[in-house]
């Protein structure tokens, strides 16, 4: 057995001291014939809470997991069970020791294992807890049982923590590294050969897309467990990255129904999210989710949604330009009429002439609108019909 697991299987824990439950051996029995059911029901709650198990969960591994889960939980019910000794937990310690530092191997965060415990934990206790009350069990032993079944996986979960931490102590720093080195590379826009060899350095397959996210470092660590294990969170600090920003590079395969489930998984979070782009460009999408973060919008944030404003703000000193140069006409006007009537030319523009609307807008009246354009046509004169003068209007004043 691994020395860690064996030093954790001698050292005190809550398991040592536990409330002793005593379920009749009836009662095991009835509890046992569920556990198929519980195993499912569980690694199906793990599948749909926690995202990045959907792919691991599925086909021979799946199988794999569940057997597993299933064989956990008769241990479990061996300690709940009667009689004065009590079983080893080496076997089980070990077992969850291993996956640690298989999800270590497999990419998956510790945050993604310890949720899939706590979701395995609720799921088994209200499950398993239900079948006991019907088979008879009074609230003491109740009580106890639920004591039982935290302390077990609290043990479990410590075990699978070592290993996963072992696992990227002995590997795992080297292919940090060389993720952290084909992160930099994609975002400084290194040549398409050194970022292919830097991605089969670090054993990372490139999917189609990937979508650039960026949000506060204090919200990065959980939403990693909720979107695709092979995402790039590199660590240290990266150009153009914004202070307090945390970068995640996440897979797409570039559909919209991809981009929806993202989005929906970042719920909750102030993530502002680039677009989909081949994975070898995805400085475009980094970029564009810098430059959305400067709006100021608040809460989750698609820079696809916001195309226009982004490409008004993308040169500010030359809009800034643009704008005198629409308003050259208004300069000899006194204040408050530049005003009215700046406001005016960018309602009218941008309702296209229609009187009422612009009127409604502005909260005037129709005639008050008809006497400013005019104003507006005396000093512009035939420069308010010319398309080029529109577009340039719209742009500067938008």
């Amino acid at each position: 057995m691994t020395p860690r697991v064996v030093r954790a299987a001698t050292q005190a824990s809550p398991l040592d001291q536990r409330t002793v439950v005593d379920l009749d051996d009836e009662v095991v029995e009835v509890l046992r014939g569920h556990l198929a059911v519980v195993a499912e029901r569980a690694v199906s709650s793990i599948i749909e809470e926690v995202p990045s198990y959907a792919g691991a969960l599925s086909g021979p591994m799946g199988a794999t997991i569940r057997n597993a889960v299933q064989l956990a939980l008769g241990g479990f019910l061996t300690l709940a069970g009667r009689g004065s000794e009590r079983p080893p937990m080496a076997p089980a310690l070990e077992g969850a020791y291993q996956l640690g530092r298989g999800e270590a191997r497999s990419g998956r965060t510790m945050e993604a294992l310890l949720a899939a415990y706590r979701i395995g934990a609720r799921v088994s206790w209200r499950d398993l807890s239900r079948t006991a009350v019907e088979a008879g069990i009074d609230a003491a032993q109740l009580s106890s049982f639920a004591e039982l079944v935290f302390a077990y996986i609290d043990e479990l979960s410590a075990a699978s923590a070592a290993g996963h931490t072992d696992e990227l102590e002995s590997t795992g720093r080297l292919r940090q590294r060389n993720l952290e080195r084909l992160a930099r590379a994609l975002i400084t826009g290194a040549a398409a050969d050194a970022v292919v060899a830097a991605a089969e350095r670090a054993a990372w397959e490139p999917p189609r897309e990937l979508i650039a996210v960026l949000l506060p470092e204090s919200q990065a660590a959980h939403a990693s467990t909720l979107i695709d294990a092979h995402t790039l969170q590199p660590v240290e600090d990266l150009p153009g990255v914004p202070e307090g920003r945390a970068l995640l590079l996440v897979p797409s395969t570039g559909s919209a129904s991809a981009r929806t489930r993202l989005l929906r998984a970042l719920r909750g979070t102030s993530a502002v999210v680039g677009p989909s782009v081949p994975w070898l460009e995805v400085v475009r999408s980094h970029q564009r989710a810098v430059r959305a973060v400067a709006l100021g919008e608040d809460g989750l944030v698609d820079a696809d949604a916001h195309l226009a404003a982004l490409v008004l703000a993308a040169d500010p000193d030359t809009r800034a330009d643009l704008r005198e140069r629409v308003l050259a006409p208004l300069a000899d006007q006194r204040p408050s009429t530049v005003e009215k009537l700046t406001e005016t030319l960018r309602s009218w523009v941008l309702h296209q002439g229609r009187r009422d609307a612009v009127a409604a807008e502005l909260f005037v009246h129709p005639q008050t609108v008809r006497y400013r354009v005019q104003q507006l046509r005396d000093l512009y004169g035939d420069r308010l019909e010319d398309p080029q003068f529109v577009l340039e209007a719209t742009l500067a004043l938008a």
